[in-house]
C-alpha cells in the first residue's frame, strides 16, 4: 500500500535520523507545533465518543468532513506532558487533512514503529497506534457518508 505523499515525505524525514536525539528533536519540533481542536468544532469536557482509547495522553480526534468531500482532522490532548501525542497528532492534521475520507483509512498504526521506533514504552505505542486507528475508523465512517 502506498502512503499519501506528505504523510511519506514526513516518515522519510524521520527515516533520515538514526540518532535517538535527532529523532527526538524532530518529534519535539512536531509537539511544539501541536494545536489544539478549535472551540468552533469542540469544548471541554470533550464528549467520550471522541476520546481515543488506551491513549495515557488522554488524546482526542474528530473528522470534519469539508464542502469538497475531503476530512479535516483535529485533536485534543489533556496531557500536559504528552508530547509524543501532540507531536502524532501534528504529523497525522498536516499529512492526512485535505485528502478523501477513503485515503486516509487506508493508513495503517504501523507508521508509529516507523516514526518512534523502539523509543517508546509499550502502553505509549499502543496508545500512539490507537490514535491512528482512531482517525482511520473515523475516515471509515465518513467514507459511507453523503456530502
Amino acid at each position: 500500500m502506498s502512503l499519501p505523499s506528505k504523510l511519506e515525505a514526513v516518515l522519510e524525514t524521520f527515516d533520515l535520523f538514526s540518532d535517538p536525539a535527532d529523532r527526538t528533536s524532530l518529534l519535539l519540533s512536531y509537539a511544539d507545533q501541536f494545536r489544539e481542536v478549535p472551540k468552533a468544532i469542540a469544548t471541554r469536557p470533550f464528549p467520550q465518543e471522541h476520546l481515543v482509547p488506551h491513549c495515557e495522553s488522554e488524546a482526542y480526534v474528530w473528522a470534519i468532513k469539508q464542502p469538497d468531500g475531503t476530512l479535516k482532522l483535529h485533536f485534543a490532548v489533556e496531557n500536559p506532558s504528552g508530547v509524543s501525542a501532540k507531536a502524532l497528532a501534528t504529523i497525522l492534521d498536516r499529512s492526512l487533512s485535505g485528502l478523501p475520507p477513503a485515503e486516509i483509512a487506508e493508513v495503517t498504526p504501523d507508521l508509529v514503529e516507523r516514526i518512534f521506533r523502539q523509543n517508546i514504552s509499550m502502553g505509549k505505542g499502543l496508545g500512539l497506534m490507537s490514535m491512528v486507528q482512531a482517525v482511520r475508523s473515523l475516515a471509515t465512517a465518513a467514507a459511507k457518508t453523503r456530502a
